[in-house]
This record gives structure tokens, sequence and C-alpha cells, in this order.
């Protein structure tokens, strides 16, 4: 789900309680971090990784004269592991009152990046982050809360390479609905007791309906990637490849990253593969996903593998048939197909040669 500030069916204004919305408001233009550092300059290696994992093959990010994927702008900007030492007090105060407010939920909606120059390995990255609004109390169906826009200017050697707007929403969760009480009956009539002989009959409690099991979220179907999903319809995993340069691609898209040529056409993988890279998922729980075949482990962890395909390209997707602790990179898999539910079928990869 995306959610937007600016999208009428997302959100709905409404008031914020004890003029609330008066004091966040004053927070728009503040400094949400100056003069900020980047870890590391840019460097061929943190590209070279970019690259892999993202199956960009371009040969504008290597050799001696690369430049780093315009889309890795936020990458140099990152605090890691370590967590971020720039941030200014204005950023902490305006997460700290909509913290004690109970807006205390957080989730990223959107974000829009502008490229101005290309960087290169050796360039030392500095930036400024400002606090570009607070919304007013929007209802989504997320909960109810504040969407949050700051704008990060990036600059390389003084020079400003490119702006990265970032938008999240602080909102305090939507409570689950409760399920209608049992309607009241009326007593019944008293009845005369049984017989000494005749055992009284024990109380039966009504039967709760069953509870609908949990579905995996929906994926996104458009234009651009119709025809993988008809060809999941029908138990075939189809790659595209660029009708002139023949490049192979994963996930689909309209244009050849190679040669920019926008024909294409299709074959079909044979379903070999081995895990490139994988993470475990703990938290937060999802009952749809499962680590084994074992429905008693729903809702634990679970193993989530970039799987490189016999064909050269790599796709996301469940690694299935071993614990998720027993997944390894380089494990051996082979594609199947998933019925989740009664309107959903995934490719999945089942673990090869585990006991």
């Amino acid at each position: 789900m995306t959610l937007t500030e600016r999208d009428g069916a997302a959100g709905t204004r409404g008031a914020s309680p004890d003029g609330l919305y008066g004091r966040l408001a004053e927070f728009a233009g503040r400094a949400a971090a100056t003069a900020g550092l980047g870890k590391d300059p840019v460097n061929l290696p943190m590209i070279r990784h970019w690259c892999e994992a993202m199956g960009d093959a371009h040969p504008a990010y290597r050799g001696p004269d690369a430049v780093a994927p315009p889309t890795m702008l936020q990458a140099w900007t990152m605090g890691g592991l370590s967590g971020h030492t720039d941030r200014s007090s204005a950023h902490e105060e305006l997460f700290a009152l909509l913290d004690g407010a109970g807006y205390t939920s957080v989730v990223a909606t959107d974000c829009e990046q502008e490229y101005l120059r290309p960087l290169r390995p050796g360039d030392e990255i500095t930036f400024d982050t400002v606090i570009e609004s607070v919304s007013e109390l929007k209802t989504t169906k997320l909960g109810t809360g504040h969407f949050v826009t700051t704008r990060t200017d990036v600059r390389a050697g003084g020079e400003l390479a490119g702006t990265h707007r970032f938008r999240i929403l602080k909102y305090a969760p939507a409570a689950r609905r409760p399920r209608p009480a049992a309607p009241e009956t009326a007593d019944p009539k008293p009845v005369a007791p049984a017989v000494a002989t005749r055992a009284a009959a024990p109380a039966v409690a009504d039967p709760k309906p069953a509870a609908r099991p949990a579905r995996r979220p929906r994926p996104v179907i458009n234009r651009d990637n119709a025809g993988f999903w008809e060809g999941v319809a029908a138990h075939r995993l189809l790659v595209q490849r660029c009708g002139d340069c023949a490049t192979l691609r994963f996930p689909w898209l309209p244009g050849c990253a190679d040669c920019g040529s926008r024909e294409w056409d299709t074959v079909e993988a044979s379903g070999a593969g081995t895990v490139f890279s994988y993470v475990v998922m703990h938290h937060p729980s999802f009952p749809a996903f499962t680590a084994t075949d074992d429905p008693a482990t729903a809702g634990g962890p679970y193993a989530v593998g970039l799987i490189e395909l016999a064909e050269g390209v790599r796709m996301i997707s469940n690694v299935v048939g071993v614990p998720y602790d027993k997944v390894r990179i380089g494990m051996p898999v082979r594609l199947e197909f998933l019925r989740a539910d009664e309107e959903l079928e995934l490719p999945v990869f089942r673990a090869e040669g585990e006991d």
C-alpha cells in the first residue's frame, strides 16, 4: 500500500487535538541535519555491490571512468547500523512531540529524487536536510497521523549533485474492529428436573465462526508486468529478453538497461537456481508466511532469498522446504508454484539436496 499526503483517497483531514498541529507546523523550514558528512567517499566497491544486487551491468558503472548509479544518491548519506550522528535538535524534538502525542508508528510512503550531476569515485559527500513540511492530521487505512516530509541536498566537493525528498507517516495504528457480540437471549423457561437415573445433557457452547485464514499481500500488476503473472498462472517462469541485444532481464521492465531498446520477447526459465543471498524475516510476524511446509510455523521467522537462476538473472522469492536457519548461500533450489489462496499463486524455490 502506498500512502501519499496528496492522495485524497488515502487520507482525510482532521483537526489535531490540543493545538498539536500548530506546534508541529512550526518545525517546517527548520534544519534536520546541517553539514552532514557521508561516512565514506563515493567508491567502486559500494557501486559494485549495488549493481550486483540490482542486476545492473551497465558499463558506465565499471572501469576507470565509472560513475555511481544515480539512484544510489541516498546511499552516500545513510547512517548505517550505527545510526545518524548529525541530526539536529529540531529533528529529535519533532519526533519526540509526535511520539508523545501517541503517533509512535512509522511507515515510509514515497520519495522523489532529482539528479544534477553524476557522482564519481573519490567524491566527498556532504549534505543538508530540512524539514520541509508537516501535514495536518490525516486518517488513513493504517491509522491517524501526520505526514513528515524532509528534503536532503546532496553535494560533492561543495557542488549540488542531487536532491532527495523523503516522506513518512507518523501514525497511531487504527484499532481493530471488535467482533460483534452474540445477541442476548431471554432466560429459558424452567424445566422439571430429570429423573435420577438420567444424566443431564452437557451444555454445548455455540460454535464460533471459522476465522478467515491470513492472506498474502497482493502483487501490483500493471501493463509492464502483466505477462509475467500470466506466465505464473500457467506455471511458467518467464524472463524478458531484449529484441536487439538479446540481454535477459528481471524484473520485467519496459526497456533494456543495456541498449535502451523497447523491443523484447520472453524465454522460459528452466527452474534451476541457487541462493545468491538471503535474509531471515523475524519481525513483524505475518500469519500468511511459514518457515517450512509445516503450517505450525505460520507467523514465525522465514527466509527470503535472492535467487540466481541458471539463466543468469536474479529474483526475490521465498525459500521453502527447509527451516529458515538451514538456508545457505550457494544452496541449490528448484522452482515450484505455491497456491497461496484461492486467488493467488506464486513462484517459490524449494531447497534441493537437503536432509
